[in-house]
Parts: C-alpha cells; sequence; structure tokens
C-alpha cells in the first residue's frame, strides 16, 4: 500500500521517457505512482526497490519524490509562512508544492516570514495539509533532568491548564497556570526550567528561578518599580491579588516575598499601606 506523507521503499515496474512508475510490489501493480525523471536515481532499472517519499502535485496527483522534506508524518517541524491567501497559509516544507495551512487549523493568525510549528494530517479530500495541534506528535523521552535549562516553542495557552510548550520543538511540557507570569506568547519561543520529569516523561516547566534566586530578582524589579512610581508605591501585600498580578507580574506571594527582601535588607518602608523607597541618609543597601 502507498502512504501518502510518508518514506517507502517501492518498486520500479515501468520506466517512461517522463520518469518511472512505482508500485508496492512487482505483484501489486495496479496501485503506482509515478516518479518524475528528474528525481529518478541514475542506473535504476524495473525490478529495482527506490526509497521515496509520497505527496500529491499541484494538480492534487499522487506522486514520489526523493527530495528530502522538511517534515513528514508523526513529526514536528518549524516551517515558514510563504504567503496567506483567503482560505489559509501556504508553509515552504522543502518541496515543489507549498503545504496548506488552513485557517481552522491555526491557532493564531500567521503573516508570510512567519516561522510556525506543525505536524502532517490528511484531510477529508485525502490531502496532505499542516496543522498547529502538534501535541499528539510530541515525544516523552527527553534527555532533561530536574532543574535543566531549556527552549521550547509555546503553541498553545489553556485557561485551565497553562501553556503549552513544545521543548526543542519535539518534547511535550507544560507550564502549569499558577506559574504564568509576564509574557508567555502564544507562537514564540520560551527559556524555562525543568520543575518535573512526569512518570510518562512529559516536562513541567518553571519559568522562574528557584526561591532563593527568584526573591532577590523580584526585589530588584519591585524597586525598578517604585522608581517608575517616584518612589512610592499606593499599596502593599494587602491589595487584591489581580492587582498585584496587573501591576508587578507576580503572585500575591511572590509580591509579599520580594516586599519581605526589601524591608528586610532596609531598602523600603511600610507605613498607611504604603511601600516608600527610603532615601537619602535612611536608604540602606540591598543585599
Amino acid at each position: 500500500m502507498i502512504k501518502l506523507g510518508e518514506w517507502q521503499k517501492l518498486v520500479i515496474i515501468k520506466k517512461v521517457d517522463f520518469g518511472m512508475y512505482l508500485a508496492p510490489s512487482a505483484e501489486e501493480k495496479e496501485e503506482r505512482i509515478l516518479l518524475p525523471v528528474k528525481q529518478a536515481p541514475e542506473g535504476c532499472e524495473v525490478g529495482d526497490f527506490v526509497e521515496v517519499f509520497v505527496y500529491r502535485d499541484s494538480r492534487d496527483r499522487l506522486i514520489a519524490t526523493t527530495n528530502q522534506p522538511k517534515l513528514v508524518m508523526g513529526q514536528v517541524a518549524d516551517l515558514t509562512v510563504v504567503q496567506v491567501e483567503k482560505i489559509g497559509a501556504f508553509l515552504d516544507w522543502g518541496l515543489e508544492k507549498d503545504l496548506f495551512l488552513p485557517f481552522r487549523q491555526q491557532k493564531r493568525p500567521v503573516a508570510p516570514g512567519d516561522k510556525v510549528l506543525v505536524s502532517l494530517y490528511i484531510d477529508k479530500s485525502n490531502r496532505l495539509c499542516a496543522t498547529t495541534n502538534v501535541y499528539p506528535n510530541l515525544r516523552s523521552d527527553s534527555p532533561y533532568k530536574k532543574d535543566d535549562r531549556v527552549k521550547g516553542r509555546v503553541y498553545e495557552i489553556s485557561d485551565n491548564f497553562g501553556a503549552f510548550v513544545a521543548v526543542d520543538n519535539q518534547y511535550s511540557a507544560l507550564i502549569p497556570k499558577r506559574e504564568l507570569y509576564g509574557e508567555v506568547v502564544l507562537g514564540e519561543d520560551v527559556e524555562a526550567r525543568v520543575a518535573k520529569v512526569q512518570e510518562d516523561g512529559r516536562l513541567t516547566l518553571g519559568i522562574r528561578e528557584k526561591a532563593y534566586v527568584q526573591v532577590k530578582q523580584d526585589g530588584e524589579k519591585l524597586l525598578k518599580l517604585l522608581h517608575s512610581y517616584d518612589g512610592v508605591l499606593p499599596f502593599t501585600e494587602k491589595a487584591n491579588p489581580e492587582v498585584i498580578r496587573r501591576e508587578t507580574g507576580m503572585s500575591k506571594n511572590e509580591f509579599k516575598r520580594a516586599v519581605g527582601y526589601l524591608f528586610k535588607t532596609g531598602a523600603i518602608e511600610i507605613k498607611d499601606n504604603i511601600i516608600r523607597e527610603r532615601t537619602g541618609k535612611n536608604k540602606k543597601p540591598v543585599l
């Protein structure tokens, strides 16, 4: 059986001026496919097997190629958008005919030049198309362990679970909702730390450092925010959690720890539900 979107070895059953006809075996000649002459390896004869990739040409005919596509069935690849039409986008995947990415298979709008993480699927018309739903094809056998630093593409953001990430564009990972803060953007890369390797091999990520490192970073961030407020922050850790997150990008607990760190080092003072930066003689250095 000839498989669309996959590499396979097919046998040459007939040679013609414009190429070679291939079939699954010498006995299964009813199902055949053309390998254009410009794709045919030198010296091949009837009866020889040739390894080819099968897709559809610009006229939707099954065709074989020995060229290397950037994506095959069951894999994930980062492809470049070539153009966007009314029906969807077209991606460069290394073959003569660009790969179609329907609008309904896009989690966000794309533009020419964008890099998009996609997998292959076969649509109802038996055509190869791209989809940004890469989760089923991500692997769970990464070489990473707890506290390793990793980089990956955010391919989906869920209000219930958090941000789904393809580490190295191939390994399945999740930044839990409770860990999300700041600029985690759908379709962009993020650097993170492996917080846990699940039993099934999937990764749980954190974008914040360990507590003793993070509290100092958050303290420095809070000082910069105080500078932008002319040294006075009109709320404390008693404020609404949503206000704290909106203004600082921290959770209430993270904000509370940062305030405690700055207070302990003498960089700030707290009075009447206001945080004020110490200045002049009263100012103490941040440790």
